[in-house]
């Protein structure tokens, strides 16, 4: 019997024909879990957070990339100013 690491729920699969890096579904959270290991079978989440988290830090990339952007603008016409 394998249980949902999220919600406990009994998730109806033959222990004896999962493989390690299948994608099963929880009938009960709908959570993703992906087998991480067999004989004894454990599942991992495979949490939406990781993906939002790539997310975030390639807007945090571009963001930092137009800040250097406007840096060197700047500092370019105070160069001309100066002149």
């Amino acid at each position: 019997m394998i249980r949902c690491p999220e919600c406990s729920a009994e998730i109806d699969v033959d222990e004896d024909e999962v493989e390690e890096g299948e994608i099963l579904s929880c009938p009960e959270c709908e959570s993703e879990l992906e087998v991480s290991q067999i004989h004894p079978v454990h599942l991992n989440i495979i949490s939406e957070d990781d993906n939002d988290d790539e997310d975030e830090e390639e807007e945090e990339e571009e963001e930092a990339e137009d800040g250097d952007k406007d840096l060197i603008e700047e500092e370019e016409e105070e160069e001309e100013d100066e002149e």
